[in-house]
């Protein structure tokens, strides 16, 4: 492309300095049609650079997000503890689109540029040295220009990239909560907070904008400087007899091919700033720490029993206050225990930890004799069946938050999960099996939520991990008391009636009563305490 650009100011030089003067009309025609097809050659060259370009670029784009998406998932959950989902999806879907450009577009742009201005510099040269250096003399104040403009714009685009994400982040949290908003008749605050918002990305980006409206018009003065000098000292030249009229012509259309990459470049400079700042928040991610021990430890032995002990386990989030303190119980295989406590006990956390979503700071755990942080988490996950407090489902149909669990779950195996965690519902569904739950489960009941997701767990045969749900109805207790034969399960207990089947309760970290139902409330300690309040 670069050597059939300057094939038309040379073909047009030997026209109007040798063919037109000397009126050779044998010989024009052809001279012309190779002008024309010079044209065809770059426009055809340059149809073939554009689709191996997407082909490149959308290659591109695919790895980077997929090994972005590979990362988020190896990522602790400690990580996702202080980020904002819109956040995360901005950098995903849009970060990395700007981060690609500056890649391929950028380096295309750029390699493209720069060869034709070497290209076009060298033959303006060869056709005359001392015009050519006239021609070529803003360059170093268009390098300068665009060193200033860099100088400081990395903090421009970083804070216009921020104010995106955090728009996003607040639209995603606002549509996520959109009931909420309307429940409490709070459209207008919420239309106030998402203005503001935008209002510091509109700032952020007239920041920007405004240093490229000096920035732009500058260099385009510089430009045509050259014009200017060419037309001064060539006209010049050709005066005094120095230069022909057809090279002075010719310079000018190797100027305007000498110019336009150099005004490309400008573009690209712009390119590379926003891209940079996208990629910063791209390989913030990818530089994080992957949760520790992801792809290492020793399988958990299978069949698993499900023998479950804590031994003076410790653990901190925030390595403060501890939220447990030398923590023990022992779960053995086909044991149901239920963890009571008030709010910030400590109960989750045991549940985090015996999934390794965390990592215990003290003391030991173990699964069938097995130290847990020595094991695959793979693994370890596969074993464990986890029911959180509030159930969440996939946007998808029924079969497919089903299979999450087993993807080659076949009927008879999905229907008898269900029917132990009753799940009669599933019949009067439009479509049974393949009936679409909406987002979050949106078309299904609370109830029917969580025995959905107790179904699921079921697929696995698991240990159970069962945090109550705060609307639970007698229909989930027998489903609960259900899936729990022969199966070890840890229950967190928020109502009376399993609170009734509590043997430890929990306070500040701590195991602090322990033992059955009528020795734990005639104790007259925290659980009968827990249990008065219940009623």
């Amino acid at each position: 492309m670069a050597a059939s650009v300057i094939v038309f100011p040379l073909v047009t030089k030997h026209i109007t300095g040798e063919i037109i003067p000397n009126r050779q009309f044998d010989v024009f025609l052809p001279w012309v049609l190779v002008g024309l097809l010079s044209f065809f050659i770059k426009d055809a060259l340059n149809c073939a650079r554009i689709i191996l370009n997407n082909h490149f670029e959308q290659r591109v784009i695919f790895d980077i997000r997929s090994d972005l998406y590979r990362k988020i998932q190896r990522l602790p959950l400690r990580w996702f503890d202080s980020r904002r989902t819109g956040d995360i999806m901005t950098r995903v879907v849009e970060d990395v689109t700007a981060m690609e450009r500056i890649l391929i577009d950028g380096i295309e742009l750029g390699l493209i540029s720069i060869i034709q201005i070497l290209a076009v510099g060298i033959t303006m040269y060869w056709l005359d040295p001392t015009v050519a250096l006239w021609a070529t003399l803003p360059i170093p104040f268009l390098a300068m220009g665009a060193w200033i403009y860099t100088r400081k714009a990395r903090g421009r685009y970083k804070a216009q990239r921020d104010a995106s994400s955090d728009l996003n982040a607040v639209l995603h949290d606002n549509i996520a909560g959109i009931r909420q908003i309307k429940a409490y008749a709070a459209e207008k605050d919420e239309h106030e907070h998402f203005n503001g918002l935008s209002g510091a990305l509109r700032k952020a980006t007239l920041r920007i904008m405004k240093w490229w409206a000096f920035y732009n018009p500058s260099m385009s003065f510089f430009n045509s400087t050259g014009y200017v000098l060419v037309l001064g000292f060539g006209g010049y030249a050709v005066m005094q007899g120095t230069m022909q009229f057809d090279e002075l012509l010719t310079f000018f259309l190797l100027l305007s091919l000498f110019y336009e990459p150099v005004s490309k470049l400008h573009q690209l400079n712009q390119m590379a700033l926003s891209s940079r700042a996208a990629a910063d928040r791209v390989f913030e991610i990818l530089d994080s720490d992957d949760e520790p021990d992801a792809a290492s430890g020793d399988p958990l032995p299978r069949p698993v029993r499900g023998a479950v002990e804590f031994n003076n386990v410790s653990f901190s989030y925030d390595k403060g206050q501890p939220t447990l303190d030398e923590v023990s119980l022992i779960a053995e295989p086909g044991q149901t225990i239920a963890l009571a406590g008030s709010t910030g006990a400590g109960k989750s956390t045991i549940v985090n930890l015996l999934c390794r979503f965390y990592e215990y700071d003290n003391g030991s755990v173990l699964i069938d004799g097995k130290e847990l942080n020595t094991l695959a988490k793979g693994s370890l996950r596969d074993a464990i069946g986890y029911v959180t407090q509030e159930a969440f489902l996939f946007n998808g149909t029924v079969r497919e938050n089903l299979s999450l669990a087993d993807r080659h779950a076949n009927d008879d195996a999905i229907w008898k999960a269900l029917e132990a965690a009753n799940d009669s519902f599933i019949d009067s569904l439009p479509q049974g099996y393949d009936t679409l739950v909406g987002e979050r489960g949106l078309k299904l009941s609370g109830g029917e939520k969580q025995r959905l997701a107790i179904a699921r767990v079921l697929l696995k045969n698991p240990i159970l991990l069962l945090d109550e749900a705060t609307a639970s109805v007698d229909s989930i207790m027998n489903a609960i008391d259900n899936v729990s034969t022969g199966h070890t399960t840890i229950l967190i207990a928020h109502r009376l009636s399993t609170i009734a089947g509590a043997d430890h309760v929990l306070q500040k970290g701590r195991v602090i009563e322990e033992g059955p139902y009528d020795v734990l409330i005639n104790q007259g300690g925290k659980f009968a305490e827990l249990a008065n309040t219940i009623k």
